[in-house]
């Protein structure tokens, strides 16, 4: 590593602080902000609304803040003040002290403030607080000091609620950048972690499971090893005559011993007179890597004998070939993947068979490479079990496909398995076998790639696997989070989701996020999940099922359960009619807590007051996430999402929202007289409108496209688009929704579609089926094949777009 990249770092003067624009959380109120620092105390991280000075602590700043420090008081305690105030002042929780650097981080989610030590977020947790009445507006994040220098690094903004594992990736590989003016001190230098190597190293000169003998020096001193670890490493041509020893008379054991701390932690240590024995050494079998670095050193110290005082020991490493897996066997270490990989599959030094019931033999392994995996392997090697002194271990109950992917991963690894699109069972599969061995980097692997491809229909069948496993609680809750977001669409689109256990339902239910469009689908979704219904009924006909059917009898053992999530729908937020309909229910004959429940929300809704303690009940306050319904009436009404904007979302009379920049409109070809984008929603004729076309993917296509905005979203079940004055008429086309702009859903698609067929004319349609549940930030009219017209065939002539739905902002 050159000197300038050991220098990524900044340095705080006293009293200073440091704001940078990248230092901001994505979602104001909710992110996590991981970093290393090296202090005698004093650690102090600022967040605000805005940028704040650079001479904070002067106060001449009094925007709403949070204000934590790590080591007040001389390192004595651990301080929180909001505005300026203290609200928290414990003693020695989180103390930072040493030149040298440690990691932090500091999560701040609703104004629950969470601070941790390590280097991965969520993990290692000191101290949290919760702000009775919390800033939910703060985004930047200063970094600062108090009366001496502090060192900064590594500084990560995260959200606080994605999945662990990008983050940990996201930390692995995140550096802070520092501007070339920066005070950078030179006394602060980058330094190897003082966290121990996970891998072979617990192996090393252990008699467990080895399988060779080096007799070493004069001395004869029997040294253990493991020949499928050294023969991945060089060439040691175990002889037929006596395999299991190997005489090294002229090697001395420093030397030996530094030779297999190379091998087996990728590290070693030795004086410097010991380098040419060392490199003799690594010669004979061939470990070419460690060869290269003797000699390597060795020049230097030729060109500079200063670099090093004789008789101290010289430090070796082993350059990992892919720095993001310097942790993971076997890319620590100076190995050989390919030949592990090409042993598995000949069975050459194997010391176990494995055989899966019903599928007979399955591999010739190696104990050493399953235990340095699994905790469980070890054991049942190690711990005087019947496997401990045989060589064939035979598995129950464990799925064939998922144990070969396991496999393969403990000897090069990688996950083999990265579409859990394609093989979203497989992955499952492979997590659970993961989980029951104790493969860490394995779960974690498939847990990774299981969040990357997560979508509402994968995400019920991911939640009833894994809830029962606490080692995936951050993808639970991670696919908790996405069943509330899209809540509607993951109730009513099958049923899968009757199958969730009553904790996930009810953590879900509870989500401050939780996303629907109405309170009346919550009831339903409660009612079918109670019932573990087979098919999609809503409350009126389980109603009618109650009318001939006990509770006790409809519900069995989850009737108590239903009892218990009917408080989480919010009747106060039903509309009185529907109230009144829930009242001369069965539902409310049959079931006490309904009734009651309906009945407080009738009372509500009918004195228009607010109900004792109904002010910290939740039952009465909207959610956070509910949408906003906008219902198509007629042609050109006033009810839909693109006029909403031009009010400024119901605030101001109506402006052009493009004009007013509320929205955004873009053609597919550039916009001129005629392509004009604020025309498509404004509320004035124009004879003469139209996106020309482009090439896209080799093929001719127009479109007119409209941003709702990066904070809205809309699921869209209705639209309205008008012909201009021309007789280019529409024969084709589709409408569709996207969040990114570059990935596109059919949301309606027109095939000969002969409606419009009269200039100036309005059409209007529905929108059906499942993609009318989904929401979206981008929406697109877009010319699926040539219009009537002869010599504009490709010119899309509308002149006039409206969209109607479940509004989000």
């Amino acid at each position: 590593m050159d000197r300038k990249k050991q220098k990524k770092y900044l340095i705080v003067p006293p009293f200073k602080c440091t704001w940078r624009k990248e230092l901001r959380f994505k979602e104001a109120g909710r992110g996590c902000v991981a970093f290393e620092a090296s202090a005698h105390n004093d650690v102090t991280l600022v967040f605000r609304e805005r940028v704040g000075s650079q001479h904070y602590h002067y106060r001449t700043d009094n925007t709403p803040n949070y204000t934590i420090i790590l080591g007040s008081h001389r390192n004595r305690r651990l301080k929180i003040e909001v505005n300026g105030k203290t609200v928290v002042d414990e003693t020695g929780v989180g103390l930072c002290c040493s030149l040298t650097f440690q990691s932090y981080w500091i999560s701040i989610y609703d104004g629950l403030i969470s601070i941790g030590k390590g280097r991965y977020p969520f993990q290692n947790l000191v101290f949290q607080w919760l702000d009775s009445n919390p800033n939910c507006s703060v985004q930047y994040i200063g970094l600062s000091s108090w009366d001496k220098h502090v060192g900064y690094r590594n500084v990560n903004v995260l959200p606080s609620t994605s999945n662990h594992i990008l983050l940990w990736n996201q930390m692995d590989n995140g550096e802070l950048e520092c501007d070339e003016n920066e005070d950078i001190a030179d006394g602060f230098i980058d330094e190897l972690g003082s966290e121990d190597v996970w891998g072979l190293k617990c192996f090393l000169e252990n008699w467990d499971l080895s399988d060779v003998l080096f007799i070493v020096g004069d001395e004869e001193k029997a040294v253990p090893a493991h020949k499928v670890i050294m023969g991945a490493s060089g060439n040691f041509c175990f002889s037929s005559s006596n395999p299991d020893v190997i005489q090294l008379p002229g090697v001395t054991y420093p030397v030996f011993h530094a030779f297999l701390q190379y091998i087996y932690t990728g590290q070693a240590q030795v004086l410097e007179e010991q380098l040419g024995a060392l490199r003799d050494l690594s010669l004979q079998f061939e470990v070419i890597p460690l060869v290269k670095q003797c000699e390597e050193i060795t020049d230097r110290f030729k060109l500079n004998k200063k670099l090093f005082d004789s008789g101290r020991k010289v430090e070796i490493s082993h350059p990992c070939s892919l720095p993001q897996r310097c942790t993971v066997f076997p890319f620590e270490l100076p190995i050989d993947v390919q030949r592990l990989k090409q042993w598995l599959s000949t069975g050459e030094f194997s010391d176990v068979e494995i055989h899966i019931d019903g599928h007979g033999l399955v591999a010739h392994s190696h104990k050493v490479i399953l235990s340095l995996w699994s905790a469980a392997f070890t054991k049942m090697f190690t711990n005087g079990m019947c496997e401990s002194n045989s060589s064939k271990i035979c598995l129950r109950d464990t799925s064939f496909d998922a144990f070969i992917e396991m496999l393969q991963f403990m000897y090069s690894g990688e996950l083999g398995v990265q579409d859990a699109t394609d093989k979203g069972s497989l992955l499952l599969q492979i997590l659970l076998l993961a989980d029951q061995f104790g493969v860490t980097p394995l779960l974690q692997g498939c847990c990774k790639t299981i969040l990357e491809c997560l979508s509402e229909d994968t995400v019920c069948s991911i939640l009833q696997v894994i809830s029962s496993i606490p080692s995936c609680k951050s993808l639970e809750e991670a696919c908790e989070r996405k069943f509330s977001k899209h809540f509607d669409y993951c109730t009513t689109v099958n049923t899968d989701f009757v199958f969730l256990d009553e904790a996930s339902f009810s953590d879900i239910l509870q989500c401050p996020n939780l996303t629907v469009t109405s309170e009346e689908r919550i009831l339903d979704a409660i009612l079918l999940w109670g019932m573990e219904a087979s098919d999609l009924l809503g409350w009126e006909a389980v109603d009618t099922i109650l009318k001939t059917t006990a509770p006790d009898l409809l519900y069995g053992e989850r009737l108590l359960s239903v009892n218990m999530l009917l408080p989480l729908v919010r009747f106060p937020l039903m509309p009185i009619t529907l109230l009144k309909k829930l009242e001369k229910s069965s539902l409310s004959v049959q079931i006490p807590v309904f009734e009651e429940l309906v009945m407080e929300a009738i009372k509500y809704s009918v004195s228009k007051m607010t109900q004792p303690g109904s002010n910290q009940n939740v039952r009465f306050q909207h959610r956070q996430s509910t949408f906003k319904e906008f219902q198509y009436i007629c042609d050109g009404d006033n009810n839909g999402v693109l006029y909403f904007a031009g009010t400024s979302y119901g605030k101001h009379q109506w402006v052009n929202p493009v004009l007013s920049k509320k929205i955004t409109v873009t053609a597919s070809s550039p916009a001129s007289r005629f392509t004009d984008p604020k025309a498509l929603v404004s509320r004035t004729y124009q004879g003469t409108s139209f996106a020309g076309p482009r090439i896209e993917d080799e093929k001719n296509c127009s479109w007119w496209m409209v941003d709702i905005g990066e904070d809205h979203q809309l699921m869209c079940n209705y639209y309205t688009l008008r012909q201009d004055g021309s007789s280019a008429f529409m024969r084709s086309w589709a409408l569709q929704g996207s969040l990114d702009e570059k990935n596109w859903t059919n949301l309606r698609v027109h095939e000969n579609d002969q409606t419009i067929c009269k200039p100036g004319q309005y059409v209007s349609w529905p929108v059906n089926g499942p993609t009318a549940l989904f929401p979206f930030r981008f929406f697109r009219v877009v010319l699926l094949g040539p219009t009537t017209s002869d010599s504009g065939p490709w010119n899309l002539c509308i002149c006039f777009l409206e969209l109607y739905g479940y509004f989000h902002m």
